[in-house]
């Protein structure tokens, strides 16, 4: 159903009219007019014919509400391509939890936003991408810069709206922007065409889109309750558990539970692992953290999932990267219990015994206050104990004793100057797991990566979109050598705008964890990802777009006074640290493999058996 098509209508009239309700305004005019009641303070896009309206009105709306200081109130970021557009909206999003928005032409524009938009998607990111697209007049004529933009970007983003009727055209902006922030969120996509864009039309002010079904489903998840008689049903359980496990995904992130589950966890006692994308959704410091779990995930981690006896999945989903092989993830787990925003992911891929779906936040509130007003706390010392001895037996470690520079003491370096408070962007590879692993996270929305979708090229403009959210903020990419090349351009865009950014390349002259797959399981046949005969010279492309501390780090005995500098350099700045190139991401779960048959690599210690049969729970149903 093309929902643009549908009647208008306001839900809810508001208490006073919009001050420009009434107003005849062109369709453009109205795109803007909405972008700035949604609250929206920074766009990302890349102009082009098919679009020009909208980004004329976006000129004029600044120019006329231009401050005192200069500064326009909506300013247009324009980034080298148009994924560079989608990924620094994405940037914001993560940085922030609202809305980021990329405005771009149609054909080419809207196609290069494919991948930002399923990768949107795939992390449950809030975006609104709005196109461009030729006359309705010319669609479906192979007109010049015409794709089909709704049946492509439909299969990988929330909602797609393709708006032919012009008198739609705020009601579906309004609605798209509802869309994307509620529920599980996503990326809406909005094609415009030009003569929507040029149409005269009367200003609302207040319209949305009917959207009943959609509602109705809302609604009720927000309206969901954990009953009594719920609650005291996974507290038996609770109960009757020696070994009980928190693992937390990006659910905790995307519906601002974090303080709801540090209460949780302070109340009854409950370790926690996170997966990648709920980095910081739990201070990682915490004495209950036990940090990152699944293919890459620290070494005891992994062994407490394969320990506990009562696990607790909150805004997470049992990805692959996490339950490989779901019928022995997590295997002397009596107990398996659920919390989730997206119904459709409650026992999607292993079977839960207790589950409910609705806003996380809530859920953990009523849980807390549940255990609280019945005095239950786990006795969990001995499990507390084992937690303990895992991380010290079983602790990260890398080749400290190596003459060449491993890149796990650039990221221990960093994080030891920063005290574990920078905002944090990865492309995708080894450097993003490196950093995953020995960053410590503290709270929220200080880590942005691609997580389900692995896009490389992802750290450099998500890092921009990362600094407009919050200029207050050391934002720093933490990228590899085959990562950065994919939006090497946007260098030229941290400089255009004069951001603080860091950006630190480790380079292993390839592409790192491709090349540790084709070494453990294509007996080292290394094609297509040895770079030592590409000619880059990251340095010097730094410094033709503008970055005025652009260096090379090749001694390990340069490493702390270089990487304390290049912190503290007060703009741009840009660092390619020579890494040893034979360098792995360890703790690795292998694919087929169950966390018993970790690799944990020649630095990390591993246990070759499961624990003394005394541990375990007793046979005794737990429900």
């Amino acid at each position: 159903m093309n929902l643009s098509q549908a009647t208008a209508t306001a839900p809810s009239a508001p208490a006073d009219p919009h001050p420009r309700a009434g107003q005849s305004l062109s369709g453009a005019e109205i795109v803007v007019q909405v972008l700035a009641d949604e609250g929206c303070r920074v766009l990302f896009g890349y102009s082009g014919g098919a679009i020009l309206p909208v980004y004329d009105a976006v000129f004029r709306h600044n120019a006329q509400r231009r401050g005192a200081d200069g500064r326009e109130p909506m300013p247009l970021i324009v980034p080298a391509n148009e994924q560079g557009a989608g990924f620094m909206a994405a940037g914001y999003a993560r940085a922030t939890g609202a809305v980021g928005v990329a405005i771009v032409t149609s054909g080419p524009g809207a196609t290069n936003l494919v991948t930002p938009i399923r990768d949107a998607m795939a992390d449950s990111i809030p975006l609104v991408a709005i196109c461009g697209q030729v006359p309705t007049a010319m669609l479906g004529s192979d007109a010049f810069q015409e794709a089909p933009v709704a049946g492509i970007m439909g299969a990988c983003a929330k909602h797609v709206f393709l708006v032919t009727e012009p008198a739609q055209l705020e009601a579906t902006l309004r609605s798209a922007f509802e869309i994307a922030r509620s529920g599980r969120p996503g990326p809406v996509v909005i094609d415009i065409p030009k003569n929507v864009q040029n149409a005269s039309l009367v200003f609302d002010g207040a319209c949305r889109l009917p959207l009943p079904g959609y509602r109705s489903r809302l609604r009720a998840l927000e309206h969901s309750h954990l009953d009594e008689a719920t609650c005291a049903e996974l507290f038996r359980a609770l109960m009757q558990a020696r070994r009980p496990l928190i693992y937390a995904g990006g659910g905790v992130i995307a519906g601002a539970a974090a303080p709801a589950l540090a209460a949780f966890v302070e109340a009854f006692g409950i370790p926690v692992t996170t997966t990648l994308m709920g980095l910081g959704g739990f201070d990682t410091t915490h004495p209950l953290a036990l940090h990152l779990l699944g293919m890459h995930g620290t070494a005891h981690a992994n062994y407490a999932v394969e320990d506990c006896d009562f696990l607790l999945a909150l805004g997470a989903r049992f990805d692959d990267r996490v339950a490989g092989v779901p019928e022995q993830f997590a295997p002397r787990a009596r107990y398996l219990a659920q919390i989730d925003i997206d119904p459709a992911e409650i026992g999607k891929v292993k079977r839960v015994h207790w589950h409910h779906a609705g806003p996380l936040a809530p859920a953990l509130e009523r849980l807390t206050a549940h255990g609280r007003a019945h005095a239950l706390r786990p006795q969990l010392a001995d499990w507390h104990a084992h937690i303990a001895a895992l991380k010290r037996a079983h602790g990260l470690d890398w080749d400290r004793a190596s003459a060449l520079i491993q890149p796990q003491a650039v990221i221990e370096a960093i994080n030891r100057i920063t005290r574990g408070e920078a905002i944090i962007s990865t492309g995708v590879g080894q450097h993003q797991m490196w950093a995953a692993q020995y960053f410590d996270f503290r709270r929220p929305r200080h880590w942005l990566t691609s997580g389900s979708m692995g896009t490389m090229g992802f750290g450099l403009p998500a890092a921009i979109g990362a600094q407009f959210a919050r200029p207050d903020a050391l934002v720093i990419d933490i990228d590899g050598d085959g990562s950065i090349r994919m939006n090497l351009g946007e260098l030229e865009t941290v400089t255009t705008y004069d951001l603080p950014i860091k950006v630190v390349v480790l380079n292993n002259v390839g592409d790192g964890m491709v090349r540790q797959w084709q070494r453990l399981f294509f007996g080292s046949r290394f094609a297509a990802t040895d770079k030592n005969l590409h000619k880059k010279d990251f340095v010097r492309a730094a410094q033709a777009d503008g970055f005025a501390w652009a260096r090379r780090l090749e001694r390990k005995d340069e490493l702390e006074a270089t990487i304390a500098a290049f912190l503290a350099h007060p703009g741009p700045a840009f660092l390619e640290v020579m890494v040893d190139p034979d360098a792995g991401v360890y703790p690795m779960v292998g694919p087929g493999a169950s966390y018993a048959q970790m690799i944990t690599g020649p630095f990390i210690a591993s246990r070759a058996a499961r624990p003394p049969a005394e541990a375990d729970v007793p046979a005794t149903a737990m429900f």
